[in-house]
């Protein structure tokens, strides 16, 4: 796999982004890595708050940042010419650019010339490794959980990360894995599973986690949505390549449409869980959903704890927000449908 290795601290630069959903990547990696961020950085317009010092690229130098990371995921992923006087400046200052988009910051002429110039890096996260195979299909030792969405943008990656740090502390035996920029930031290795050629998506999937031993549980980081007009190819790809024994439902119980797409109702926390058992039962066919991991950051105290209750009720498995409840009724549901003794 990919490994990166980032120059520490972090100034996160997002851009003139005003929706958060857009913004994951800088808020994925002051959540899980804060003590590493410095500060962030906006353009004319922004108004995201990453809840970060606020840093001019001079200040971020004095204060010796080592990489300004791109926290912005927008729909394709590039790099706007707007934003390219500020990305030079930091490179002038011998300050790295790590960047997730799809169009390669290599491929830039000014950013190139300016990062050869001062010899400050540019880090492109979605390289995905040379001579990836045809998935074989063949089942593979250990376990492995997947975390999948009714969307993009609703706690996939926080779901695993969660998951993972409450198997930890459960004694258990496991290991995140990292199938997108954000938690290849957050990990420090991984595969980036959407910029992967579609031909060798499940076999990419199958590097992400490979053989292991009977009680080691890998914790897959799902992408896109089994159930979506635009990135439905990857999430199935990653589906069947994981060849899950478990997967938790990701939901943002606000939305009534596809992010992006309008025209696009949301499907269903049922739908999701029938369309990726049926998909997934291809190279496992004893896959089983396991829970469901709500993000109730818009709901009301008065009325999140009622609508995780009846939820639970309806689906008949534990529904819980990680970042507020933790994960522990999901794993206790794991530890019961698969005989694991903590």
């Amino acid at each position: 796999m990919n490994t990166i290795e980032l120059k520490t601290p972090y100034l996160i630069f997002v851009g003139e982004e005003t929706r958060e959903g857009f913004a994951k990547t800088g808020l994925g990696i002051v959540e899980w890595r804060r003590s590493l961020c410095k500060g962030q950085i906006s353009l004319e317009g922004g108004t995201i708050d990453l809840g970060l010092p606020s840093m001019t690229i001079k200040e971020a130098a004095e204060a010796n940042v080592g990489s300004l990371i791109i926290g912005t995921a927008s729909i394709g992923g590039n790099v706007p010419e707007a934003w390219m006087d500020t990305l030079v400046e930091a490179l002038e200052q011998g300050i790295d650019i790590v960047a997730g988009v799809h169009n390669l910051l290599k491929d830039v002429p000014r950013l190139r010339e300016a990062a050869a110039k001062s010899g400050a890096r540019l880090v492109d996260i979605r390289i995905p490794p040379n001579n990836i195979p045809v998935s074989s299909g063949k089942k593979r030792t250990g376990r492995r959980l997947l975390t999948v969405g009714t969307d993009c943008a609703v706690g996939k990656k926080y779901t695993a990360l969660a998951i993972e740090r409450d198997m930890k502390s459960n004694g258990m035996n496991v290991d995140f894995r990292a199938s997108g920029q954000t938690g290849i930031m957050i990990a420090g290795k991984g595969i980036p599973i959407d910029s992967v050629v579609t031909d060798f998506v499940s076999g990419a999937a199958e590097l992400l986690s490979p053989n292991n031993d009977a009680d080691h549980w890998d914790i897959i980081e799902g992408q896109g949505g089994i159930i979506h007009p635009g990135y439905a190819a990857v999430s199935m790809g990653l589906l069947i390549g994981s060849q899950p024994d478990a997967f938790v439902v990701c939901h943002e119980p606000t939305r009534s449409s596809i992010e992006g797409w309008d025209d696009f109702a949301l499907p269903t926390i049922q739908e999701v869980i029938e369309r990726t058992t049926q998909i997934g039962k291809l190279t496992n066919a004893a896959i089983r959903c396991v829970g469901v991991s709500i993000n109730t950051s818009k709901l009301n105290p008065a009325e999140r704890q009622n609508y995780l209750d009846d939820l639970s009720k309806e689906i008949g498995l534990p529904c819980v927000d990680p970042l507020k409840d933790g994960t522990q009724r999901i794993i206790d549901q794991l530890s019961s449908e698969f005989d694991i003794v903590k």
